[in-house]
Parts: C-alpha cells; sequence; structure tokens
C-alpha cells in the first residue's frame, strides 16, 4: 500500500473551523478596544485593565492545558500540550517583563470581570470534561471518553490564538515600520510576530492530530465549541471599558433625539447573488410553455421557450458590449488628480441614457410579457442573497434606540422580486424603490413601469428621500450608502459613509479616473479614529469627499454600524 498524501480538499479541522468563522473575527476588528489601539490613542487606563483582565485568560489557558494534557494518551500529544503550556507560561513572564512600562503593578491582583468569567469557565469546564452540544453532552466519565477531552480542550483554545495572530497582523500593517512612537508596538509586535504564529500553528496541528480519530459527531462537539470560544473572546474584546469618544459603532454616536440614521443599499450583486435580470430571464423561458388566459378566456400569446432564450441571449450579450463600449467612452484620457464630481456627474448621464435605450430593447422584445405574478413571487422567495446581508437588516429593524431608516434603490425591472426576497426574512417594513411591472389579471403584460433606471435616476431618489425626511422629522441625517457598482457611484459620494461590496471592475476604472480613492474600511476606520482624537472633529465622513470605503462582507458593515450585536 503506497503512503497516503492530504489533498487541498482535505484541509485540517482547525483550517477549516477558521475559514468556516474567520468573517465573525471582524466583530473582535471593529471593537472601540482594537480600533483605538490601531490608532495608538487608546487611554492607558484602558489598556491597563485589558491587561491585567488577560493575565486571567493566561493563567486558564495554562490550567486547562494541564488537564487536557492528564487525558492524553499519546506520548507524543501530552509533550506538544505540556510545550503549549510552557509557551503560555513564557508570555505570562513576559507580561510581568513589561507591563511595567504602562504602570501596571504584576503583583496586584484583579478580579475577573464578567466576559473574561465567562470565558475562563467556559474553557475550564471544557478541560474537566463537563462539555456541553446542542443536545448537552453532559459529564465524560469513562477512560475511553476521556481521551476525546484533550482535542474538545483545544478546540476551545484554537480561535483565541488564531485571532490574536489574525488581529497583531492586521494592526500591524497600519504601523509604519518606523513608527517607533506607537504607544502600543510592543503588543502588536509580540501577536503579529513569527513566533505568536508558530505557537498558533503549533496549536492548530495539535488539534488536526487528536481530531483524526474521532467521528463525526464528536467533530461536530468540536465546532461548536470552537464557535462559542470565537463568540466569547469577541465579547471579551467588546467588553473592555472604553471612556473616550470613539467613532464605533455609528450606531453608538447617532442621538436618536437629533439624527437619524439614512441607510441606502443597492439591490442587484449587492444584496444579491445573482442579478435580477437573470432570474426574470428564467422565470420567462421556464414557464414559457404553459398557457395563460386573459380576462375573456382566450390564450395570451407568448414566445415558445427556445425563442425566449434566443432572444435573451441576444439581448445579454448586446447590452454587455454596449455597457463596456459606454464605460470607455466615458473616461476621460487622463486620470485626474483631484476628484471631479461634476465630471463624474456629467460622464454618467451618458450611461444613464445607455441604459434606458437598452431597458426600451428589453420592453419591445416582449421577453418579459405574460410572466404570472404568482411565479414572481416564488422566485423571490427563493433568491439567494449574500451572506449576512438579512441579517444585518434585521438587526437594524430590533435596535429599539435607533432611529433608523432602510431604503433600497434599484434598477431591477420588477419591485415584486425584490419585496418577496426581503419579506421570506421578515423585512416588510423596507422601503423599496425600483421599477414596477404592468400587469393584466396579475400576468405581465410586458411593459415595465420606470422609474430607476438610472445612476441620475438612483441620485435623484436619493436626495428626495433625504430631503423629505429632514422636512418631515427636523432631524440630522446620518447616511449611508452601500454598492457595487457604477450606477452606484453618484450615490456613495453622496452619502456620508459610501461603502463598496464586491470587485467591479468598471466601478474602480471609471471612479479612479474621476479622483476617487477607495479605502479598505478597517485601515479607514483607524484613520479617522486617529483624526477625530487628534482634531476633535470628524474629517472625511462628509458626502462628496471623494473617499469610499471597500469591504469583504456584510459583516463589515455590520460591525462598523451595529458592533458585534
Amino acid at each position: 500500500m503506497g503512503v497516503v498524501t492530504k489533498t487541498t480538499d482535505e484541509e485540517g479541522t482547525a483550517r477549516r473551523f477558521w475559514l468556516k468563522f474567520k468573517k465573525e473575527s471582524v466583530f473582535a476588528m471593529y471593537t472601540p478596544f482594537v480600533v483605538c489601539l490601531a490608532s495608538g490613542n487608546l487611554e492607558m487606563e484602558t489598556f491597563r485593565n485589558y491587561i491585567a483582565q488577560d493575565v486571567h485568560f493566561l493563567k486558564a489557558f495554562a490550567q486547562a492545558y494541564e488537564l487536557a494534557a492528564e487525558c492524553a494518551d499519546d506520548d507524543d500529544a501530552k509533550a506538544a500540550i505540556f510545550q503549549l503550556r510552557n509557551n503560555v507560561l513564557q508570555e505570562l513572564k513576559m507580561h510581568d517583563s513589561f507591563v511595567l512600562e504602562w504602570g501596571l503593578d504584576p503583583t496586584k491582583e484583579t478580579t475577573c470581570n464578567a466576559a473574561t468569567l465567562r470565558y475562563t469557565e467556559f474553557l475550564l469546564a471544557t478541560a474537566s470534561g463537563k462539555v456541553e452540544g446542542e443536545k448537552g453532552l453532559g459529564k465524560i466519565a469513562t477512560p475511553f471518553e476521556k481521551t476525546k477531552i484533550a482535542a474538545y480542550t483545544l478546540g476551545a483554545m484554537t480561535p483565541c490564538m488564531r485571532l490574536y495572530a489574525f488581529l497583531g497582523k492586521e494592526i500591524r500593517a497600519l504601523v509604519s515600520p518606523d513608527e517607533s512612537s506607537h504607544p502600543y508596538k510592543k503588543w502588536i509586535d509580540n501577536y503579529s510576530s513569527e513566533h505568536f504564529e508558530a505557537s498558533a500553528l503549533q496549536i492548530e496541528e495539535l488539534l488536526d492530530k487528536l481530531s483524526i480519530s474521532l467521528t463525526g459527531e464528536e467533530l461536530e462537539v468540536i465546532e461548536k465549541l470552537y464557535h462559542q470560544a470565537m463568540k466569547l473572546e469577541i465579547e471579551f474584546f467588546s467588553a473592555q471599558p472604553i471612556v473616550q469618544q470613539i467613532l464605533v459603532p455609528l450606531s453608538k454616536m447617532i442621538d436618536p433625539m437629533e439624527e437619524r440614521l439614512m441607510l441606502f443599499s443597492d439591490f442587484d450583486l449587492t444584496c444579491t447573488v445573482v442579478d435580477s435580470s437573470a432570474i426574470l430571464a428564467e422565470i420567462a423561458i421556464v414557464t414559457a410553455p404553459r398557457a395563460d388566459l386573459d380576462e375573456q378566456g382566450n390564450v395570451l400569446a407568448r414566445m415558445s421557450s427556445v425563442d425566449l432564450k434566443n432572444t435573451w441571449g441576444s439581448l445579454s450579450t448586446q447590452y454587455t458590449e454596449e455597457y463596456e463600449q459606454c464605460i470607455e467612452n466615458i473616461l476621460p484620457r487622463e486620470k485626474v488628480e483631484k476628484f471631479n464630481y461634476e465630471g463624474l456627474c456629467k460622464a454618467l448621464e451618458q450611461l444613464s441614457e445607455f441604459e434606458k435605450r437598452a431597458n426600451l430593447r428589453v420592453i419591445d422584445s416582449g421577453v418579459l410579457k405574460g410572466i404570472n405574478l404568482e411565479d414572481i413571487k416564488r422566485a423571490g422567495e427563493h433568491i439567494i442573497l449574500q451572506d449576512g446581508c438579512i441579517n444585518f437588516f434585521q438587526k437594524i429593524f430590533k435596535n429599539e434606540q435607533l432611529n433608523a431608516a432602510v431604503h433600497v434603490l434599484s434598477y431591477c425591472w420588477c419591485a415584486d422580486l425584490m419585496r418577496s426576497a426581503f419579506s421570506s426574512g421578515g423585512l416588510n417594513a423596507l422601503n423599496i424603490h425600483a421599477n414596477e411591472f404592468a400587469y393584466e389579471d396579475a400576468i405581465s403584460t410586458g411593459e415595465i413601469l420606470r422609474t430607476v433606471e438610472s445612476p441620475v435616476d438612483k441620485v435623484q431618489a436619493f436626495k428626495d428621500i433625504l430631503n423629505k425626511n429632514e422636512s418631515e422629522n427636523s432631524k440630522l441625517n446620518v447616511t449611508v450608502y452601500i454598492g457595487d457598482s457604477v450606477g452606484d457611484l453618484l450615490c456613495l459620494l453622496e452619502a456620508d459613509i459610501g461603502i463598496v461590496v464586491g470587485s467591479s471592475e468598471s466601478l474602480r476604472r471609471v471612479g479612479s479616473q474621476f479622483g476617487v480613492s477607495f479605502v479598505p474600511l478597517f485601515p479607514g476606520v483607524v484613520k479617522k479614529q486617529k483624526e477625530f482624537v487628534e482634531s476633535g472633529l470628524i474629517t472625511g465622513w462628509e458626502g462628496q469627499s471623494g473617499i469610499l470605503y471597500t469591504v469583504s462582507s456584510w459583516a463589515e458593515i455590520h460591525a462598523l454600524i451595529l458592533g458585534h450585536q
């Protein structure tokens, strides 16, 4: 028998869990504590308190390793666990050696706060065999069962190590190599170091080894422990007492008596995974063989599914080719040095005319004729939305302390499709601004009631909504727009905070040529926090600043606006 090698599809247990839950790590990144620490203006008293709490974490780690080693039935595993325990003891000594710089007495005992206690009790309970899954597995007692405890314990510790290594590297990237004045440089250097990365890899590799012989059900238990540990670690960062002014989460900065958070979002490829026009084309083609009757009982004339498929294909090809040509035509020959909003508006007027012509072609082709409203609603219920999108909007509406309104602005031809998609997530209170199908007896006539067709239409709707809100509520609008395409550019730039999801090449090309800067959100927030403390003013959040913020997921948007709730 030959040697069995691990394929790329057979990732280790620890790696698989980290990739599954990595998006949640952003909730630690955007905590006030981490943002202030990264910016270098975290108040020293807050950091001292954190260090004192971290000592309780490290002591719990050392104790948990000792308990896990007692349960391991493999000498190599025991040795590896004791090595990890020694690493923790060394880290405790390192704490004692440099906390004096921050004015903390290493010999002074401090009590655990509630968040620290929740994690340490969870960890030590796991290491003692009191492992609880969703069904409650009770106390592990037999010698055979005890061998699992080492794996379970490491499952409850590994995400903490990986999260610290991740945060250390993310913050390290924002600190200039020659910036020796950063007050928390030693902390950053430690957790971004190759030495700490090696420790994180060491515990991950050991978790992989101890997991090999476990059943699928036992691996599910480890996954739940891993996820619970990640959530408790995020709670730990969130619980650090911050008394200074801070820019995150945005919801905490807004005074509901004086201000209103106005959230705007695009729909296609911002909220959805697939463009709605492709979904409507699919409905038309799949339902084409059915005969629909008008109110007189006559069969409505419809194209065959073959003709519909060919026509949709031709329309799609023509749109793509002409869209790309239109983008080329509106780009200035040379990139402007300074953000030019007026020039961008003028250029996007050409794109607006193109979009209107393309919609007329769709209407004239008759491909939308005869689609049943019930089919549209059913398709909407099954639209796949971006991970975290629905949950974010649900949390917005559940936050009773937050004075907020949500508006979705979209080119989508059929607002009923959008309503159905959001209603399936319980978002009936969401305001939708899009085009509408014309119906006769719930059957599409093929006409579109066109109200939002272009970048110009979108930004006009955006302004009209804000003007109406200010006149009716007499509150200051704090605006956030979330979008993904060239059609969103004007709204993104008009908003106080414009957030770009996805990686649209045309959006970046057009924006860059007119002087728009695209900044990853986390570095942008850290920079704004630094400026905020230095100047006492929030600079750069105002609309038409020419700066847009890019995100990797809806989790970042959630973390920025609501925090980890």
